[in-house]
């Protein structure tokens, strides 16, 4: 699987069989589905590939998923990369949706699994993330003094946020809206 997942994103109209971790897995997917890029499946549990697989050859987007749990989009797509820890529900919910084995979710990352949230160290290299790392290069100081000026000091709480990912229509090409809605935590004056 790993030497797949490193060729990156591939439209799935082709069959993948490869091993990870002595497992055997078949990726049959349809011609609009793809298979996420490797390097962040890389450091995932195996059954989290698993769910990327099963996704692709579902063809299915993380907003139906999000439907079929009642989630965020976002939310569902940190599970898929070991950034959010599902509920029980949340794992019965996939399992049916996906067709893949419960138990086997369970295992891997049920109420023992604890997720590894972040992006690592150094500069990222794809390029989308690296364009977020760039906006926060670019604008953090501005923002944080607007945060500032707004609500005294303190944070956005990334904890306690959603975040959603629209598409704008404009003449001169679709824009992306990213939109961060996090609760702010004043620094404590004890």
């Amino acid at each position: 699987m790993a030497s797949v997942l490193r060729r990156g994103l591939r439209h799935a109209n082709k069959s993948f069989n490869t091993s990870i971790n002595s497992r055997k897995y078949t990726l049959q997917a349809s011609s609009t589905s793809k298979v996420a890029s490797a390097e962040p499946l890389n450091r995932l549990p195996p059954i989290l590939v698993t769910l990327h697989e099963a996704k692709a050859r579902k063809g299915l987007s993380f907003d139906s998923l999000a439907k079929t749990l009642g989630r965020n989009e976002i939310y569902v797509a940190s599970i898929f990369y070991g950034h959010a820890k599902p509920t029980q529900e949340d794992i019965v919910a996939l399992a049916h949706a996906l067709a893949v084995d419960e138990r086997a979710i369970t295992d891997e990352i049920g109420s023992h699994w604890w997720p590894n949230r972040g992006l690592g160290g150094g500069i990222p290299s794809d390029p989308v993330i690296y364009r977020l790392y760039e906006g926060v290069i670019v604008y953090g100081h501005p923002i944080k003094a607007v945060i500032h000026e707004k609500f005294g000091d303190g944070i956005m709480s990334m904890i306690d946020c959603k975040v959603n990912v629209d598409r704008k229509p404009d003449p001169k090409g679709d824009r992306v809206v990213i939109t961060f809605d996090g609760k702010f935590l004043p620094y404590s004056q004890n």
